[in-house]
């Protein structure tokens, strides 16, 4: 054995021990744990579900459609169902309130699937309130194809349905990844209607309790964010710490929403820049020169 040999031997026998000091990251166990790329090789069959004319790389018609389908719906199942086992079977991440029975995975795995044509339908409004509410854009395949917008919600409506249902993890890896391409970052258990579109995109952050409605339109660098505050120990998760944003409000880029009780009524704009912690009316019109208006920022 040669020198580097024997100090790459040193290396590893210093490494091995370094994990026996009891850290959190010196857990073994987490090898029970989802595994990332897995997770994602999921998400790419389902997205493949919803948009197969899009995601096939050969010839389609109504003979193939079924097949088609089948090909990506029984692979997600199998990788989802074992990535949920093991979700809920690792110890230091399990959920009292999950059910524990041997068939749970399988069967959440199960009532998600049921819910895809309806993800599909939703997913298809914002992928025209994405055509209609951006002129530069050529076609609907354009948008698909390219907006990040359109990855970030895609991701996000199937991330939401597993966290309705309570599976732990796989939403929230599913979330990250997406926010890791498309610079958009929407916490899987925010509540978004339909039409929802984020123009351009980057940098927007929506918060976990953040309820959005229908025809909703947000440009780069918004946040829908919750107050900085010291920890409660009573506030449990769940707590409404995020914004509404009611039906047909239009966000201009760079503006920041913040609160549990902030409620922006419906047809309303908020400018670019504007900071928010406290209610508008229906029909408001903020701008960060507007004066008199509880919560927003002057300009100087």
């Amino acid at each position: 054995m040669g020198a580097d040999s024997a100090d790459i031997e040193t290396i590893i026998d210093q490494v091995a021990a370094s994990y026996r000091q009891g850290r959190l990251i010196d857990s073994l166990r987490t090898a029970q744990l989802p595994n990332k790329r897995q997770v994602i090789e999921a998400l790419q069959h389902l997205k493949a579900v919803i948009y197969l004319g899009y995601y096939s790389t050969g010839a389609l018609d109504d003979s193939k459609l079924r097949h088609g389908v089948s090909s990506h719906i029984y692979p997600a199942f199998e990788i989802l169902t074992e990535q949920i086992r093991r979700a809920v079977s690792y110890e230091g991440f399990r959920s009292t309130s999950l059910p524990h029975e041997e068939d749970w995975p399988a069967a959440a795995t199960i009532e998600f699937l049921r819910k895809v044509p309806r993800i599909r339908g939703l997913l298809s409004k914002d992928v025209l309130a994405a055509f209609h509410g951006d002129p530069a854009a050529n076609g609907v395949e354009e948008v698909i194809f390219s907006y990040p917008s359109i990855e970030a919600i895609t991701v996000h409506r199937i991330a939401h349905e597993l966290h309705t249902q309570g599976v732990p993890m796989l939403p929230r890896i599913m979330a990250e990844h997406a926010h890791s391409i498309s610079g958009i970052d929407i916490h899987p258990g925010a509540r978004i209607g339909e039409s929802f579109f984020i123009d351009h995109g980057t940098g927007v952050v929506i918060g976990e309790t953040t309820i959005i409605g229908d025809h909703v339109k947000v440009y780069q660098g918004v946040t829908l964010g919750a107050l900085s505050l010291e920890r409660d120990p009573e506030m449990g998760r769940g707590t409404k710490r995020h914004p509404t944003i009611e039906d047909h409000v239009t966000i201009y880029a760079g503006a920041t929403i913040l609160g549990g009780e902030t409620v922006i009524g419906q047809h309303s704009i908020i400018g670019g820049n504007v900071w928010l912690v406290e209610s508008v009316p229906p029909n408001s019109r903020i701008t960060a020169e507007t004066h008199g208006n509880k919560g927003v920022t002057t300009s100087s």
